[in-house]
């Protein structure tokens, strides 16, 4: 394949340094045009279908166009400019037509059940097996069934979806940027850590302006809901945060410029007219087609059982919270905007410690160490330094390796920037295969927005995390492991492929639970100034910390489960009830905690409007379950003689059981192999602090 254009380099890693804006369409386009050769080819008549001369050819040619749409789709979400984003939406179209016509197209369809029902299926490996089990469902959930003129419906559909939906990303993102607030008098920002305020003189300046400039990215608007003293101060910022991308948009162009409340109900109209075509009653019940949870009703019942054991916790952390901020703080009315300042203070008051104490013990450099010593023991590899070309001057490579030989390799990409997406998360550059006899190792990108290391006398500092942003980094490296450290080398359930969306969550946050255990963050921690380690006392102050306001917390995502849940299963617009409608019904049963009327969240939800997650949120409490289940294995672990070998030894468990299979079993099986047994609630509420 042609090299000139470096999209279509697949010789090596992608050349990031060489992509520009102008090599996207001509890329596209032959990708496009070399796809639609090999399926015409594949459409015609062959006696037997076989996975070598129909499979491997059509899985040989999609890779590659997944791959470098793939790069485009990471660098519109990295590095957005507005020519990026010009040829991304120019070209969206063209790629999910190709896939919607894939999806319908009979011929091949009919070659898939002509394999599985073909005497060579049964000599085939589990991990193909269920590729071909996977493709017919898929076939069917994308169309191929329907008669022609439902089918031309549907594709439309698809093609509306996937603008809308990048729609809804775009106007997050630009509502994101162009929030700015200057700050002139340092005194409104007392109660402010230093590196905070030194981050935002540092903004202020980089703009040309005197003073602290402040913006909704989480690490610049978010300490000031946590410290500042300033009750206006954090009312305006949470304002504009909680109405970004809505028609109360606080910003300073035309206000309804970004609003997503249209392209909310255009998403799930679209979502629900997709459902009728299918021939289901409402979209949740597509979208748990490929999910561990059998129904909707089995969700619902899932979160509202979960909703009534946390709700007696969530009243109490409530009215300890609201007693104290009396008490202690002058505010005998609590707004939204001081909740995380109140919780801050109490959490201070009560363990004598704050988040800010902590964070100075959390370099980048020692927690990136922690993490990578604690992989390396619990799963038997080395991670050392890689190069390879990036898409901006902070991103670092990552090779893995296991007894030399190359397992992957990972781009971290860890500080908010301009252009780039909030959030975190893990997304694949290129999955493990073997093909011809040729072994492709898996390629991740991990995605965080912490702070950036701060400037300070012209000496570079280190960026300090919050033991929430190790967390976090903690979660993000779990997929990436799941994705890596796979040994399935047939493309369809290779890593992350195939695995169901609910059970997806299980690794990242079962690692999660090692940024609680002394001896994973005492090889991790150091003083900024000092160098010295978390002191002991510090961490048990931590621990005794760990299930504050916990109550709160699992209700507030059992609520956002709830409404996605609701939004996909019984709203109808037609209706004319509002999306606003159904969420302040599920909140006057669940919440204890009412945001103000302004509040418009939904407009900026992207993991179900602009991401996977759609009638999907719900997976983080059910893999919660997964999660909190698996690592009990290993405190059990720790509870028996020679506890170390044996913490290890259940490592390569999870590793052989969980990490390495992805998802050429159904993830059930993964998990009863691995534990033993079915997965059991009980660990996920002692975690929680919430067991009886």
């Amino acid at each position: 394949m042609t090299t000139d254009n470096p999209l279509l380099d697949f010789g090596g890693l992608p050349r990031f340094d060489a992509i520009k804006p102008e090599h996207v369409t001509p890329a596209i386009d032959e990708l496009l045009a070399k796809n639609r050769a090999v399926v015409t080819q594949l459409e015609a008549p062959v006696d037997p279908v076989t996975w070598q001369n129909f499979v491997t050819p059509l899985e040989n040619a999609t890779e590659l166009l997944g791959r470098a749409w793939g790069i485009v789709s990471h660098l519109n979400n990295v590095a957005d400019t507005p020519e990026l984003r010009a040829v991304y939406n120019e070209n969206l179209p063209k790629v999910t037509e190709f896939w919607t016509e894939l999806a319908q197209n009979e011929a091949l369809f009919a070659k898939y059940k002509a394999l599985q029902a073909s005497p060579e299926f049964a000599t085939l490996s589990p991990a193909r097996k269920r590729i071909v089990e996977n493709a017919i469902r898929d076939f069917r959930m994308g169309g191929a069934e329907l008669p022609a003129e439902q089918k031309e419906r549907f594709a439309q559909i698809q093609e509306e979806h996937a603008a809308t939906s990048t729609r809804f990303s775009e106007n997050v993102l630009d509502a994101t940027n162009d929030w700015k607030l200057l700050v002139e008098d340092e005194a409104e920002l007392a109660g402010l850590p230093d590196d905070v305020k030194h981050a935002a003189k540092t903004l202020a300046e980089k703009d040309g302006k005197q003073g602290w400039q402040f913006t909704l990215h989480f690490p610049s608007y978010y300490p000031i809901l946590q410290f500042a003293d300033s009750r206006a101060l954090r009312e305006k910022v949470y304002r504009a945060n909680a109405t970004k991308a809505s028609e109360l948009g606080d910003v300073f162009s035309e206000r309804d410029k970004w609003d997503n409340g249209a392209n909310i109900v255009k998403l799930l109209q679209l979502r629900a007219e997709e459902a009728q075509l299918l021939g289901y009653q409402n979209f949740a019940e597509v979208s748990l087609v490929p999910k561990m949870a059998q129904s909707p009703e089995q969700v619902i019942g899932f979160l509202e059982d979960l909703a009534k054991r946390a709700r007696p916790y969530a009243e109490k952390d409530l009215e300890e919270l609201k007693t104290f901020a009396a008490e202690h703080l002058g505010l005998t009315e609590l707004n939204a905007w001081d909740l995380p300042y109140a919780s801050e203070k109490l959490q201070q008051h009560r363990y004598a410690f704050s988040a800010q104490e902590v964070k100075q013990y959390f370099p980048e450099h020692k927690v990136i160490d922690g993490l990578f010593k604690l992989v390396q023991n619990l799963f038997g590899v080395q991670i050392l330094p890689d190069q390879a070309p990036t898409w901006h001057k902070d991103v670092r490579f990552f090779r893995i390796e296991r007894d030399g030989n190359l397992v992957g390799q990972f781009y971290l990409d860890l500080y908010a920037r301009p252009g780039k997406n909030s959030g975190a998360w893990m997304d694949d550059a290129r999955s493990r295969r073997v093909e011809a006899g040729q072994l492709q190792t898996p390629i991740a990108y991990l995605t965080c927005n912490f702070t950036e290391p701060a400037v300070i006398d012209g000496k570079v500092q280190p960026s300090l995390f919050t033991h929430d942003e190790v967390i976090t980094l903690f979660h993000e490296f779990g997929h990436g492991l799941h994705h890596m450290l796979t040994v399935v080398e047939e493309l369809g359930v290779s890593g992350i492929a195939g695995v169901e969306w609910d059970a997806v969550e299980l690794p990242s946050q079962f690692m999660e639970n090692f940024c609680w255990e002394w001896n994973v963050l005492s090889h991790m921690t150091a003083h900024v100034k000092t160098g010295e380690p978390l002191p002991r006392a510090l961490y048990d102050k931590m621990l005794a910390a760990k299930n504050f306001q916990s109550g709160l917390q699992t209700l507030r995502q059992v609520e956002f489960s709830l409404l996605d849940m609701h939004l996909h299963y019984d709203y109808q617009p037609e209706s004319g009830k509002s999306v606003q409608d159904v969420i302040d019904e599920v909140r006057s049963r669940f919440a204890v905690i009412v945001p103000p009327a302004f509040n418009r969240f939904q407009n900026s939800f992207g993991h179900i409007f602009a991401g996977g997650y759609a009638a999907g949120y719900y997976s983080y409490k059910w893999a919660e379950v997964l999660s909190a289940d698996a690592y009990a294995a290993f405190e059990e672990a720790a509870e028996l003689e020679g506890a170390d070998e044996r913490v290890v030894d259940t490592g390569r468990k999870f590793l052989h059981e969980i990490l390495s299979v992805g998802g050429s079993r159904p993830a059930l099986e993964s998990f009863t192999a691995f534990r033993g047994r079915e997965p059991q609630i009980d660990a996920l509420l002692r975690h929680s602090g919430m067991a009886a």
